[in-house]
């Protein structure tokens, strides 16, 4: 059986023009506390890498706990101070109707 180009496909049409770029950028516009966090985090293991040589007499998993603690602490912090700026705009920066 040959398919022809004019019949229509079976399988669902994604959109294909958003690359995963465009849609950061458009998510950082809209709730600009995701690339916070998202940076946070980078810096956080980056720091967190670069100690794990430095860390002396304190053992691996004590190590690594420290720094999940830390990477989750920035992540959650900057979600809070997402959804407080969200409620913000939703309900003070709104002009009264």
């Amino acid at each position: 059986v040959n398919m022809s180009s004019s019949q229509e496909s079976v399988l669902p049409s994604y959109e294909t023009d958003d690359s995963q770029a465009s849609k950061l950028i458009r998510k950082s516009k809209e709730s600009p506390f995701v690339p916070v966090g998202m940076a946070g985090l980078i810096a956080v293991v980056s720091y967190g890498l670069y100690k794990l040589k430095h860390r002396g007499s304190t053992k691996m998993s004590v190590h690594l706990i420290h720094m999940r603690v830390a990477a989750q602490g920035f992540v959650v912090g900057a979600m809070t101070c997402g959804v407080l700026y969200s409620m913000y705009r939703e309900y003070l920066a709104k002009p009264k109707e």
